[in-house]
């Protein structure tokens, strides 16, 4: 049966970090290369969304925002039916992206030279915004079991101090695609309260759950862990909507609100119309879209697992519960990473997030992309087939008999 998401749209020329990007950072034409990096979809949003964009373009006339009332009112609703989180519209602090989000509450709630804690391997961007604000990174590298990642609680307490301020929180976790149960979050959130820590969640994946699990949202664990807690949460991965660079920091404390927002208010900060109109109509008129998009994204995880653990002897991928970001492991391959980098970069020509960006933990991994359609995952494991034969052919038994 065809999907919606099998259309391949040619983004080349259309100022795409993804794809216009990809032969000056990894040396990959556009022409022939594979962008699997960047979190961003080959995908079109859903419908209301572009025909918003059609109305103000035929409208014509690009001035302050202002009336955001039904913008909140989605943001609401959605957090209400989607999560059982009820948000008060005073709540809610538009962003332009959720990174810069945590960057400016960083600034905030700490000073310089404090520690900000997060577990890794993490997204990137923890890393970047801890140490451009000249804070100190406080890294808990996750413990890997069973194929999935845990928090290790019981080293944790001796990797803090009395100047770590911030628990920066991945959930669910990029690029490790796990789904935090609330156990496991109340726990992490009460040693939190106990050391004085402040608690920021970045859910922007929260939406795209693929095996059926229980995104729990932070701040509703209970009155206390959410009187501690700020959290981010945007349309933008959920909806492919990044280049609007639009995010809501929610915040119920309103002693925390107001010192938050007398940041923003320092930077400028200020909403956008069509980032907060896409935030609506996404919100309001995408829920089939969305359901369609976590079935295809998890059809091409099932893909990408039998396809390239068979083409690449040793490599593990660790399956995600959430997130388009497949995260796999190449400790086991009888190569030297940056051969297996080579390989796929250079000889397969397909682009792929280096592990050791990634924080420890991270430096025999490769984060791959499968927000795209199934026939570029498809192409990806024949390339990877192709590179990497050689290996397949030393692993069989008549191997010897061969040469």
């Amino acid at each position: 049966m065809t999907s919606i998401f099998d259309k391949k749209i040619d983004r080349r020329n259309t100022h795409s970090l993804k794809w216009d990007e990809m032969e000056s950072r990894y040396g990959i034409s556009s022409d022939d290369g594979l962008p699997m990096w960047v979190a961003d979809m080959d995908f079109r949003p859903p419908q209301a969304v572009n025909d918003m964009v059609a109305r103000a373009a035929e409208h014509g006339i690009n001035g302050y925002y202002g009336n955001d009332v039904p913008y909140k009112e989605a943001i609401i609703s959605w957090m209400k039916r989607r999560h059982q989180f009820d948000v008060s519209a005073d709540w809610i602090t538009t962003v332009p992206g959720v990174v810069a989000g945590y960057s400016m509450a960083i600034q905030a709630f700490s000073e310089e030279g404090d520690g900000v804690l997060v577990f890794s391997p993490v997204y990137h961007a923890f890393g970047r915004a801890v140490r451009d604000n000249n804070r100190r990174l406080v890294e808990s590298q996750l413990i890997e079991r069973d194929g999935a990642y845990y928090m290790d609680f019981d080293n944790l307490k001796d990797q803090i101090d009395e100047r770590t301020k911030i628990l920066l929180l991945c959930s669910p976790h990029n690029p490790g695609g796990r789904v935090w149960t609330s156990e496991e979050l109340t726990r992490i959130c009460e040693f939190c309260l106990e050391n004085n820590i402040l608690i920021i969640s970045d859910e922007i994946h929260h939406d795209l759950i693929l095996d059926g699990s229980k995104h729990v949202v932070t701040a509703t664990l209970s009155e206390k862990i959410a009187e501690r807690t700020i959290t981010f949460t945007s349309a933008s991965k959920t909806f492919n909507l990044a280049g609007f660079a639009t995010a809501a920091c929610l915040i119920s404390n309103k002693e925390l609100r107001d010192a938050y927002r007398k940041v923003c208010t320092a930077c400028g900060v200020h909403s956008t119309p069509l980032g907060s109109q896409a935030t609506t109509e996404a919100y309001n008129h995408g829920e089939e879209w969305l359901a369609e998009l976590c079935d295809y994204v998890a059809a091409n995880q099932e893909l990408l697992i039998e396809g390239l653990e068979a083409a690449i002897p040793g490599a593990k991928v660790m399956r995600m519960a959430s997130t388009y970001l497949e995260w796999v492991d190449f400790k086991d391959v009888d190569l030297p990473f940056d051969e297996i980098v080579n390989r796929i970069q250079k000889q397969a020509k397909i682009a792929v997030n280096i592990g050791s960006t990634f924080g420890k933990g991270g430096e025999t991994f490769l984060r791959f992309n499968l927000a795209c359609p199934k026939s570029t995952v498809e192409e990806a494991i024949k390339r990877l087939e192709d590179v990497f034969a050689d290996l397949r052919m030393q692993q069989t038994p008549d191997f010897k008999a061969i040469i």
